[in-house]
């Protein structure tokens, strides 16, 4: 089909250069190229290896650690927006191919359309299917796995221009290591997905004591199909949010929030008025504890029934820097409370709550769930203000625990720190050599985290 490609002049007016959504990574690629299909990604692949230079695909930019990043003065960003269309959906099965560049916003329209839908998401649907699979993107639930757990194949574009087809059964341990393969191993062109028949979600939203939650977390945890929680720091009190799957029979079947309601809490309190909040904290920090207590308590409890994705997904319009671990789900609670005396002890002022979800154990290599039932701890500072401290103070905590970072959220373990923590770290690098031998894909951030490729 032929891609579409533009040459950046490092320092020129002209340079469109990239960063992500927070703005915290920033770019200037010697070229950005826009590959319609499989077949001109390997040209593009064929074209490096002749010059030297290296390629790195890019999603929606929704990730805070450099993995999308276009280090060097020789690299071409591939974005994948001209690799975006639905491909294959078959009702019957539930099965569903996309281009790599497809949205999951756009995702979960088509499936709905369908009467399908994901089994599970986060609570951001921005992201492109690739990008979210490349960086292990999960929701929660402790029956349920992250996003790639639903991958049943795809299409992948090695180091040396060989287009291959990955599932279980071909190429599986390409499959075992891309489904979060940090866009290490080749460059994903297309997804086939596990689609559910479509359901609606009963969401029950409240507060309570963190001391209250914690000793009955398991409880709560268990009790929903998708639970999670929300400590606002400087107070004792959590927003709660579970999550329970019920039939969709039609919209007769649905209690959704009204307009106004929705407004209120999801756009007003929870964006505009939000967004005041963190920018007075940000210029008196003395406030932030006041306004978080007075924050803990606005929004009320509320219970209502919609289409899954529009109970999981939120709008975020307040930008944010991120931080998050996975530990083993039984080390959760006790991490939590070391992180509250922590927090109260460092005199650091937090305007952002700390999220904590769960998920099912799984087998994928690279993913944080590998092999254990999985707790998750976020941490959030506003975009604009210094976040090494905090961030410091949290990743103590979680390393001493065993934690996993996020790999598109901001971290500073390295290869050799993350290796004891995955049983199949050196099966991934094997397969990254093998697919990738002269680092065509790599950046610094990989470097970081996977160390060098080793032919």
């Amino acid at each position: 089909m032929g891609y579409s490609a533009s040459r950046q002049r490092t320092g020129s007016p002209a340079a469109a250069s990239w960063s992500n959504w927070a703005g915290n990574q920033v770019a200037t690629p010697a070229e950005v190229a826009h590959p319609a299909d499989a077949d001109d990604v390997a040209a593009l692949v064929r074209k490096a290896l002749g010059s030297g230079a290296r390629l790195r695909p890019i999603g929606s930019g929704h990730s805070f650690t450099g993995i999308g990043r276009p280090d060097g003065p020789a690299t071409t960003q591939l974005m994948m927006d001209r690799c975006a269309d639905l491909l294959a959906l078959d009702a019957g099965s539930g099965l569903v191919t996309v281009g790599a560049g497809m949205t999951l916003r756009r995702l979960n329209r088509l499936l709905a359309e369908a009467g399908l839908a994901l089994t599970n998401l986060g609570d951001v649907d921005l992201q492109t299917v690739a990008g979210a699979l490349a960086t292990g993107t999960h929701g929660t639930g402790a029956r349920f796995g992250g996003l790639a757990t639903q991958v049943r194949a795809f299409e992948l574009v090695r180091g040396d221009g060989e287009i291959v087809l990955c599932s279980a059964r071909e190429h599986p341990e390409l499959f075992a290591a891309a489904r979060v393969g940090l866009g290490a191993v080749g460059v994903v062109t297309s997804v086939t997905l596990q689609a559910v028949p479509q359901f609606a979600l009963r969401a029950e939203e409240g507060s309570t004591r963190l001391a209250e939650l914690l000793d009955g977390l398991d409880e709560f945890v268990d009790g929903a199909d998708h639970a999670e929680f929300f400590w606002f720091p400087h107070t004792d009190r959590v927003l709660t949010k579970r999550n329970t799957r019920v039939p969709y029979t039609g919209a007769e079947s649905l209690d959704p929030l009204p307009r106004m309601r929705g407004w209120l809490d999801d756009e007003l309190l929870s964006n505009r008025v939000f967004a005041l909040v963190v920018a007075a904290g940000r210029r008196v920090p003395r406030t932030i504890g006041p306004v978080a207590r007075l924050s803990s308590r606005a929004l009320g409890a509320r219970t209502f029934t919609d289409l899954s994705h529009k109970v999981f997904v939120s709008e975020r319009r307040v930008r944010f820097k991120e931080m998050e671990y996975a530990v083993a789900r039984t080390d959760l609670a006790a991490v939590l409370r070391e992180l509250t005396t922590a927090v109260e002890r460092s005199g650091l002022r937090i305007s952002f709550p700390v999220e904590a979800r769960v998920a099912a154990a799984d087998e994928i290599w690279l993913s944080t769930a590998h092999g254990r039932q999985t707790g998750y701890v976020a941490v959030h500072v506003d975009h604009r203000s210094p976040h090494e401290e905090y961030f410091a103070l949290v990743e103590k905590i979680m390393t001493a625990a065993g934690g996993r970072p996020h790999w598109g959220k901001l971290h500073t373990q390295t290869a050799e720190t993350l290796r004891p923590r995955y049983p199949k770290f050196d099966d991934f690098l094997a397969v990254r050599a093998g697919s990738d031998p002269a680092g065509l894909f790599t950046n610094d951030y990989l470097d970081q985290v996977l160390g060098p490729v080793q032919p």
